[in-house]
């Protein structure tokens, strides 16, 4: 996001990764379309290169890396350079000492199912605690930690993670809930994948957005959602219609029921609902309904 960002802005952006790919959690297509995109804006990206060091000679500074495929040694000059290693929960400074709570392994505040940490009028939310570190997941945490709190004495709510959005802000943005390809993979859950092209949705069009997809992941022959990856404009607004699915339990049945507002972009979820159920249209019964339509026609 602060690549693309600053490169929009004028800067000369180079982005050092370690890894082969962005976005190690989404599916491989949704980061090569977010890595063309980056290389599209002017993005000098070094994938697989392993900083080794940073170097300042009076006024000239470069860090020194190493290309982890080929193994060869890169220099790479720079006027500012931003080390983003990731985030750890700030649990010092308030107390918790004083108190001995206790901290996990990565550094995190312990909580139980109810948020509560070892003192049970003491509740955590937010990155403290995890284990997301979404502003989205803060509130919804505060939620329960606010009815446990104000209530617990009488009934208590295990807060409930199994079905968490994400979005990557990026341009454009990459949105997901539930299980992805890879993750499916992973768990060994059987899946089937349906798949829209924003390139054909009216809206997108018009607005010079027409990059990027829908794909949805189905239980084998059934409608039912288990993830949605959408890489596009307004990304992260269009997931919200997979979340209240998945959340609610209707599938892409019902969402291809829903009539959607033309031409707006929310049409594309309507479309790749239509798509799977082309994929599985009853072949059997339309082929009958084709005989007796032209029986009727006298044919």
């Amino acid at each position: 996001e602060l690549a693309q960002a600053f490169q929009r802005l004028g800067c000369a952006v180079t982005m050092v990764v370690r890894g082969e790919r962005l976005l190690k959690r989404e599916d491989r297509l949704a980061a090569e379309v977010i890595m063309d995109s980056l290389r599209a804006d002017g993005v000098d990206l070094r994938l697989a290169h392993q900083a080794q060091r940073f170097v300042c000679e009076g006024h000239k500074q470069w860090l020194e890396c190493r290309n982890k495929v080929d193994g060869s040694d890169v220099v790479l000059p720079f006027d500012r350079v931003l080390l983003a290693l990731g985030r750890r929960a700030n649990v010092s400074g308030f107390g918790l000492e004083t108190l001995s709570l206790k901290i996990r392994d990565d550094g995190t505040l312990e909580t139980d199912d109810f948020l509560a940490t070892r003192f049970p009028h003491i509740f955590a939310v937010g990155d403290v605690t995890g284990p997301y570190q979404f502003t989205h997941a803060a509130a919804h945490q505060a939620w329960y930690a606010a009815v446990n709190a104000l209530f617990g004495s009488f009934k208590r709510f295990p807060v409930d993670y199994r079905i968490m959005p994400r979005t990557t802000f990026t341009d454009p943005e990459v949105a997901h809930v539930g299980l992805n390809e890879q993750e499916a993979q992973q768990a060994g859950v059987a899946y089937e994948t349906t798949c829209f092209n924003l390139a054909e949705l009216d809206r997108a069009i018009t607005e010079d957005a027409a990059h990027g997809y829908i794909q949805v992941l189905t239980a084998p022959g059934k409608d039912r959602i288990l993830g949605a990856t959408i890489v596009g404009e307004q990304a992260g607004e269009l997931i919200t219609e997979y979340v209240s699915a998945i959340k609610q339990g209707y599938g892409l049945n019902k969402i291809l029921g829903t009539i959607h507002v033309y031409p707006t972009l929310s049409e594309a979820n309507k479309y790749v609902a239509g798509e799977w159920k082309r994929n599985h249209a009853p072949q059997r019964v339309l082929s009958w309904l084709a005989r007796f339509h032209q029986w009727s026609l006298g044919r």
